[in-house]
Formats: structure tokens, C-alpha cells, sequence
């Protein structure tokens, strides 16, 4: 039984995937608790880089069976992501020596046996949800620990740290079900719009394993959902809405002083005009949820305001790098139709005179393929797509799904197929756009080159 392991009975974690964003939050939180942290992973990136300056050891080639001579099963607990290859070397190594080796969710579900655990599920919405909650209870006489799906603005870090908080907020994630490995006392769930169909096989069985987490929450505890969405529990249940009537109801959400302000609604009171660090129509929502959460675990209204004026944020969601009065750049992680709607719907309300230039690349062939029709009709919202191919991350190519079958059914008056390596020096720059780099693979790497176009063709 997972719940039977003592994670005190070893001296060293090692990390099969370790540049994960959610698997480095883990090695920095057992780096801090004193244990002897090291890992694999196939390629050096930011985020190594920056593990490996906290002291922590990595290395990118598959060591097989000499990996042997670095760990031993009785000293060391091996954690891996569901990404690594099943004939990794390594791992075939660690199964055939019979290492204690438990993934990533079923660590975070350790944690949340021996923690207040503050989870945050939803196909949508869910790293920046956990990210801002986290910041108002970091900053507030509660204060939290944090495991995160993201970069923090604030913190830049996805791990945070309290020696004095029994408080946890994770991401509950629901890829590969593993969320259901938690123990949450109270959860915010943002959206179950199908995903990961490839893992759940249909809708029907999607909506089962969200239903399956909700019941996850005990009697006592709370969860906070968003108005319309089918789901019971056990637990105290509190709904959410920007455009539904609901237990915490947002009105007249506008923008004051280059703020987005709100006033939220509920049991009989009125807060009005709350201050939102971070703009767009989905974060609005997503702040209602953090209220409603806050507020049950006895948070002031003077803590949640401040905790949400102050809240910067997660790199890749909905992230400035240029903003002035010519032309603004946002890059976003959006990869899922509903994400993308949200984010071009907010793009109109903050700039409703300037041009929408979407740089897209899809997510996965199976995604790209269950929700064709959705992609087609977002993307045909924009005034000018740069549509680039289909990043694989984990699957193999599907016959028929590519981005030429999904450019041919988009309908934006401007739109064209183009290699990633091409973009930036193909990129077409005008006064008065908003251009948005938008997807979950590597599109981040065009960010920096995009950016200093940007600053060089526009006068600042």
C-alpha cells in the first residue's frame, strides 16, 4: 500500500523526468527536507539549469544499469513521470532490482495524507487558479506550502515553502487519473471539458474520473465548483460564476486605471470593487473561486484583497513581454478550444480596436484530432494565423491529423502554414496588434526571438 511507505526511511530520492514542472517542484520540496536529491532527464533546459544551482545533481544520459552505482534500493526512493519510456533503460533497471519507485501523483497523494490538501482540478484554469491561491495564503497569517504546475511570477519558482503551515495547495491533475492518488480536504474544480480522450477513451468516462476526485473530499471539507458543472459531493459545496446566478457571483467586472476591477456577490454581502493583478474574463473567474475557498478557511477580506491585487501571475499564462500603445505581445499555454476562446475573448475586451495576430501550435495529434471542429472555429476568430505543425510531445503521428487538415477548415481572412524555424523572420509586424504566441509544447522557445523583433522593429 502507497500509504504505508515512510518517505523518512530514505536518504535518497532519485527523479526519473526530472525537469518536469511538477517533478522539480518535488525534488526542490525533498531537497529542502534534507534528503540527497539527484535525477535524470533527456534534455538540459531552464529549469535544470536552475535545479542544478540549488545543488542538485542531473545528468541527460540514460545511464542503464550503471545508474546502479549512483543508488541503491535499500537508500533511495525513485520517482518517475508517466512520460518516461517504458524501455528507458534506467527504468527497466530500477523495475528488475525491485527499487521502491512511485509516480509523481502518488508522492503529492503522501503528501496530502500528511498535509491539509488545498487541490485545484479542471481541464482549464488550474495552474493559474493554484498559483493565485497559493499567493493569497502565502501572504496572509495562514500561509500554505505549494506545489505548482507553473512558474510563479511572484515566487519564480513552482514550489513554495512555509515551516509554519499544515496548509498545501497542489494542482490536481487529471491526466493519466492522477489526481485520484490525492487526499484533498477542499478542492476547486474550474471545468471538466472532455481532454486527454486518448487516456479516458470517451466523455462519459471523463466525467466519471472528475466525479470520482469530487468524492475524494471528505464531509468536512469543501468544494468549490464552477455553476453548471455536473458534479455532487459529500462535502460542503459552493459554486461560482461570472454570468450565472451562484453562490459567489462576480458583477460588473470592467477595467479602471489599467486594473480589472469586479464586484463579487455573496451570502447577502457585496466586496466591491476587488482588484485583479492579473486581467482577462477566465482569471476573474478564477478569483471568485479562490474567495470562496479562502473565505471557508477564515481568510479577512482585507488578506483575499490584497493577496489578489498583488498577484502577478504564471509564466506562459497570459504573460506580457511587450505592452505599449502600438502593440502589445502576451504568450499563453492555451491548448484546448475552450482555453482558446477564453483567451481571445479577453484579447477583444482589454483591446477591441487592435488587430489579433495568433501564433498556434497544436498540442498532441490525438487532441488536435478529438477536437478539430473546436481548433477550426477559434482560430478562425483572429484576424491574422500563424499556424505552425503539430508538436508530438509523447504520441506518434496519426494519419489524417495535421495542421494542414485543420488550416483548410479555419476561416481567419489571413492564415498560413509555417515551420517553427521560419516564424520569427516571417512574422509581419503593424501598429495597433496584439500579437499572441499560444500553445503547451516548445513554442516558449520563440518567445525570446519574437520579443526582440519586436523591440527592434517598434519604437519604444
Amino acid at each position: 500500500m502507497i500509504n504505508n511507505v515512510d518517505l523518512n526511511s530514505f536518504k535518497k530520492i532519485y527523479f526519473l523526468g526530472i525537469g518536469g514542472i511538477g517533478m522539480s517542484a518535488l525534488a526542490r520540496y525533498f531537497k529542502l527536507k534534507g534528503f540527497e536529491v539527484s535525477g535524470y532527464d533527456k534534455t538540459p533546459s531552464p529549469l535544470t539549469d536552475a535545479l542544478m544551482e540549488e545543488g542538485i545533481l542531473i545528468h541527460f544520459e540514460d545511464l542503464g544499469e550503471e545508474i546502479g552505482k549512483q543508488i541503491d534500493k535499500d537508500e533511495t526512493l525513485v520517482v518517475y513521470t508517466p512520460a518516461i519510456p517504458k524501455d528507458m533503460l534506467e527504468y527497466v533497471f530500477i523495475l528488475e532490482q525491485e527499487f521502491t519507485i512511485l509516480k509523481r501523483a502518488q508522492i503529492l497523494g503522501l503528501i496530502t495524507h500528511n498535509s491539509k490538501g488545498l487541490c485545484v482540478a479542471g481541464t482549464h484554469g488550474k495552474t493559474t487558479t493554484s498559483t493565485m491561491l497559493a499567493h493569497i495564503l502565502f501572504s496572509s497569517s495562514l500561509q500554505c506550502n505549494a506545489f505548482l504546475g507553473g512558474i510563479s511570477t511572484n515566487y519564480n519558482t513552482n514550489f513554495i515553502a512555509s515551516t509554519s503551515s499544515n496548509f498545501t495547495v497542489i494542482e490536481a491533475d487529471e491526466f493519466d487519473r492522477s489526481f485520484l492518488q490525492l487526499n484533498p480536504f477542499a478542492s476547486i474544480i474550474t471545468a471538466c471539458d472532455p481532454d486527454h480522450l486518448d487516456i479516458y477513451g470517451d466523455e462519459e468516462t471523463f466525467l466519471q474520473g472528475f466525479q470520482e476526485y469530487a468524492n475524494l473530499i471528505n464531509h468536512d471539507g469543501l468544494l468549490v465548483i464552477k455553476k453548471g458543472l455536473p458534479l455532487t459531493s459529500q462535502a460542503n459545496v459552493i459554486t461560482y460564476s461570472l454570468t450565472d446566478e451562484a453562490d459567489f457571483k462576480g458583477a460588473n467586472l470592467r477595467s479602471e486605471n489599467g486594473m480589472q476591477v469586479m464586484d463579487v456577490v455573496f451570502e447577502g454581502q457585496i466586496w466591491n470593487k476587488i482588484s485583479l493583478g492579473l486581467p482577462g474574463i477566465h482569471n476573474a473567474e478564477n478569483a471568485l473561486a479562490c474567495i470562496a475557498l479562502c473565505i471557508f478557511l477564515g481568510l479577512s477580506e482585507t488578506e483575499i484583497r490584497h493577496g489578489l491585487n498583488t498577484f502577478s501571475g504564471v509564466k506562459r499564462r497570459f504573460e506580457y513581454h511587450v505592452k505599449t500603445e502600438d502593440i502589445v505581445y502576451i504568450d499563453d499555454y492555451a491548448h484546448h478550444p475552450t482555453e482558446l476562446k477564453a483567451l481571445i475573448d479577453s484579447v477583444r475586451l482589454l483591446y477591441p480596436t487592435k488587430q489579433i495576430s495568433l501564433v498556434f501550435q497544436p498540442h498532441l495529434f490525438s487532441r488536435t484530432n478529438d477536437f478539430m471542429e473546436g481548433f477550426a472555429q477559434q482560430l478562425s476568430l483572429v484576424d491574422d494565423l500563424y499556424l505552425l505543425p503539430i508538436y508530438p510531445a509523447r504520441e506518434k503521428p496519426m494519419p489524417g491529423v495535421t495542421s494542414d487538415v485543420l488550416l483548410a477548415k479555419i476561416t481567419a481572412k489571413s492564415k498560413r502554414l509555417i515551420a517553427k524555424e521560419e516564424l520569427v523572420e516571417a512574422f509581419e509586424l503593424t501598429s495597433n496588434q496584439v500579437v499572441l504566441t499560444v500553445g503547451a509544447g516548445d513554442i516558449d522557445r520563440l518567445v525570446k526571438p519574437l520579443k526582440e523583433k519586436i523591440k527592434n522593429t517598434v519604437r519604444f
